[in-house]
């Protein structure tokens, strides 16, 4: 007797439910007992946009080090929390890890300087911004499959995508204020832009907020560039490092730090699942719709936590994301992004033959968003080559 096996679990009320999916652009049947938010997870992580996360910087260039996170594993650790929260909420947790691994796709090489740097040269274009580039990526770019240009994914894994952070244009459509790549997209009012995004979405933003505080930390200190002593400041992350002492009196500094990361985990995690049981309880939502249809996020950090993070985000900035070793390194990341683009905008036929068939010419609109996808594609690694092929004497030498 041939046993089968379900790939659904038991929801709450208000969580997305596959089997009501508003579906794909281009309808698809399946003969697979994967739920389509299952199909949508197994598209992503196999498109080459994916991939290519492993070579692109969270903070640290890649090749930095072997250890710093890159874009690959913050997305893999944005999951795991994200897919641990909607599972205590009963939420799809499929639909959330999927939005967890895709969140980072539209970003450019060298992380936040490769995105400045696009976004000046790409200003008098249209301009760049990494969300709509994830969006034109999914929608547009990969080309994997015989009867559509991308992944052809369902439409809630499309609006999560466009709208984790929150509705992108007001009640009356200012669709004007839109990146371009979302207004490029086919029929982008599908997407429901002035309202939240649901709830799983909502989860992932959030699950990126936690990994990316606590990871910044712990590379922070891997990198040297703050010590324990330093953050110990921070009230929030003080009292976790003494906690883990008083626990632990005799154990090293570095499962000290591994020790009040996880801890500092946990407090974000649980803050956000009491604050999100309480608005639910409040507004007893009875479907993910209902949700998207509220003033305000169903996901949310207590307004406690949020003035506890103030101090460590100030850290943060001052002494990680500002400091002076990483000014240096994401300056000469810039200039590579800045010089790739101004060298290939005035002369296209420097670009492989497979983008210069999409160009139009010198300075043109076309042919300016031909070069982004192509710099935006980059690793950190393949731009620093490309850049040394095109700009050094001994660069194919």
């Amino acid at each position: 007797m041939k046993t089968t096996y379900s790939c659904k679990r038991e929801h709450a009320i208000y969580a997305s439910d596959p089997d009501k999916s508003r579906g794909r652009r281009l309808g698809q049947k399946s003969k697979s007992e994967r739920t389509v938010f299952q199909h949508d997870k197994d598209r992503i992580i196999h498109s080459t946009a994916f991939r290519r996360l492993k070579g692109k910087t969270q903070v640290f260039v890649a090749h930095e080090g072997d250890t710093y996170r890159t874009r690959l594993t913050h997305s893999l650790e944005v999951a795991q929390i994200a897919r641990s929260i909607a599972r205590v909420l009963g939420l799809d947790e499929d639909l959330a890890e999927c939005l967890a691994l895709a969140h980072d796709l539209g970003h450019p090489p060298f992380g936040h300087s490769g995105e400045e740097a696009l976004q000046k040269v790409m200003a008098p274009y249209g301009g760049f911004d990494h969300n709509a580039q994830t969006l034109r990526i999914i929608e547009k770019l990969e080309g994997r499959y015989a009867e559509f240009d991308g992944l052809n994914l369902t439409w809630e894994t499309l609006e999560g995508i466009a709208k984790h952070n929150g509705p992108l244009i007001d009640k009356d459509h200012a669709a004007n204020n839109l990146p371009w790549a979302i207004r490029a997209l086919e029929d982008w009012q599908r997407l429901d832009l002035d309202t939240y995004a649901g709830p799983e979405a909502q989860v992932a933003a959030l699950a990126d907020d936690i990994a990316y505080n606590n990871h910044d930390i712990d590379d922070g200190l891997r990198a040297g560039l703050f010590s324990v002593a330093d953050i110990a400041v921070v009230p929030l992350v003080g009292r976790a490092f003494a906690d883990v002492r008083k626990r632990y009196p005799d154990l090293d500094e570095e499962r000290v730090i591994h020790e009040a990361v996880r801890d500092l985990i946990g407090y974000m995690v649980a803050d956000l699942l009491k604050e999100s049981r309480s608005r639910l309880h409040k507004n007893e939502p009875q479907s993910a719709d209902e949700i998207r249809a509220l003033d305000v996020p169903i996901i949310a950090f207590s307004d406690k936590f949020r003035e506890e993070e103030i101090p460590l985000r100030a850290f943060l900035y001052q002494n990680m994301y500002r400091h002076y070793k990483v000014n240096r390194m994401m300056g000469q990341a810039s200039r590579v992004v800045s010089e790739l683009f101004e060298l290939f905008i005035a002369g296209p036929n420097l670009l492989p033959t497979e983008y210069q068939v999409l160009c139009d010419g010198p300075n043109t609109e076309k042919t300016a968003r031909v070069i982004c996808d192509y710099i935006a594609g980059m690793t950190d690694e393949f731009a620093i080559i490309e850049h040394r092929k095109l700009f050094s004497v001994r660069g194919y030498l």
